[in-house]
């Protein structure tokens, strides 16, 4: 009787397998393979095996987010190098400088659903288990190896089962149990496995909440993780699809569904842990570690200079909305300063519409280009040695800005406003009018 985890069964039917078990290695054929400013650099690999053309350029898709609009002529030539690449190899899923950052494109564009694996040359891509998919980051010279073949050896991972249970409290997010996840187990407690999340919790949260806990799992180390896909995702999916095929919607959702996987209710796992969300409260990472969290009461106080809603984890539209709640009627405090970046075009016009940009403008927020930003400290948001920044990101160690001797708080996006406005960390909570 087949006792399969999520992982299990998603490698075996990338490998083409009637089952496979956890440590076995195997051929994986990826249903997509992305890229985003690292292309050129990679396309450089490519050639370098002496191949001349990509396997599967259908597969392929190119995003230019981690450096947009260009800030130096070295990062526009990586631009205008991917792009003449893509031309020569008939890859036609581009996404240019402004449409956003590839784990949310390739999301709203469809390019991923349930059951797919898709292996990204970023640490993140765990990020499209939120849709039931299997993502793993690889390195450079693996992609490169995937464009040239089609496909790429990999080691099936163990599981974990993660269960979550009780009512989300007001204040606490996806975020916040994800900080409270990896500072509880430590950050390389999830080194090479995969996570699956489960429990009606998970699916109480939102579209835009989901997504927040695989991305976050990059900073677990794990290779990949999972939530089930229910109507919430396959109604998200089909319309988007369908735009993309050309067919009507209820026969993609059909086969959307079809395609999904779930693992076996007795399935085998590592461990299983266990979280009553009733009982977190809101969470802050404090430098230089993710997992070195802890409840915004007990950080209260400390003095920011920057804070930064945005980024694949937080820069969704529900984000930046939570950003405006917080901010309306209010001002940044004085020697404080707010960023926001959009995750994508999309959400950039869907704030815009609902009014939120305005709100966040108004407040004395900035309004940066969709992309990563200041994240990976390219540009739109380094700070200033000994400089302070509150952050939606996932990832705060020393010098992940661009400067080296400057700290970097992680928290949820409210959590980032009310600091900004406070000037010191704070429980939006605890604002009053």
């Amino acid at each position: 009787m087949s006792r399969k985890t999520f992982a299990e069964k998603a490698l075996a039917r990338a490998a083409g397998l009637a089952e496979v078990v956890a440590g076995q290695i195997v051929d994986a054929r990826p249903d997509l393979a992305f890229s985003h400013d690292n292309t050129a650099p990679i396309a450089r690999t490519f050639y370098s095996l002496g191949v001349k053309r990509v396997k599967y350029p259908e597969r392929l898709a190119f995003t230019m987010d981690h450096a947009v609009p260009a800030p130096t002529t070295a990062h526009a030539q990586n631009h205008a190098d991917t792009r003449r690449f893509a031309q020569e190899q008939g890859v036609t899923n581009v996404f240019e400088v402004g449409r956003g950052i590839c784990h949310q494109v390739l999301s709203e564009e469809a390019l991923a659903l349930p059951g797919y694996t898709v292996l990204g040359s970023d640490s993140h891509t765990p990020h499209f288990g939120w849709l039931g998919a299997f993502g793993a980051g690889i390195g450079r010279s693996e992609m490169a190896a995937v464009w040239a073949t089609g496909e790429l050896w990999l080691r099936v991972p163990e599981s974990v089962r993660v269960v979550l249970t009780g009512e989300w409290p007001e204040g606490v997010t996806s975020k916040d149990f994800c900080l409270r996840l990896i500072s509880d187990q430590g950050g390389d407690a999830g080194i090479y496995l995969s996570i699956e999340f489960s429990g009606p919790a998970v699916h109480a949260l939102s579209i835009d909440s989901r997504a927040v806990i695989p991305n976050m799992m990059a900073e677990f180390g794990v290779k990949s993780a999972y939530i089930a896909p229910d109507d919430l995702t396959f109604d998200y999916l089909a319309p988007r699809r369908a735009r993309r095929a050309g067919q009507p919607v209820e026969a993609v959702r059909e086969a959307i569904v079809a395609g999904a996987l779930y693992p076996d209710p007795d399935a085998d796992y590592l461990a299983e842990y266990h979280y009553d969300v009733s009982q977190l409260e809101p969470m802050v990472s404090l430098p230089h570690r993710v997992d070195r969290a802890a409840p915004v009461s007990q950080v209260r106080g400390t003095r920011i200079q920057q804070a930064f809603v945005g980024t694949c984890t937080n820069g969704r539209l529900e984000d930046l909305k939570a950003a405006a709640q917080v901010v309306r009627g209010r001002r940044v405090a004085s020697g404080a300063r707010l960023l926001v970046i959009p995750a994508s075009s999309e959400v950039y016009m869907g704030a815009l519409r609902a009014g939120y940009i305005e709100t966040l403008m108004e407040a004395g927020a900035v309004i940066g280009t969709p992309g990563c930003g200041p994240c990976m400290g390219n540009h739109m948001g380094v700070p200033a040695t000994g400089e302070v920044t509150i952050s939606s990101a996932n990832r705060n160690f020393q010098g992940r800005m661009g400067t080296r001797d400057a700290e970097i708080y992680l928290a949820n996006p409210a959590v980032v406003a009310a600091s900004a406005v406070a000037g010191y960390i704070i429980d939006p909570r605890e604002l009053t009018t």
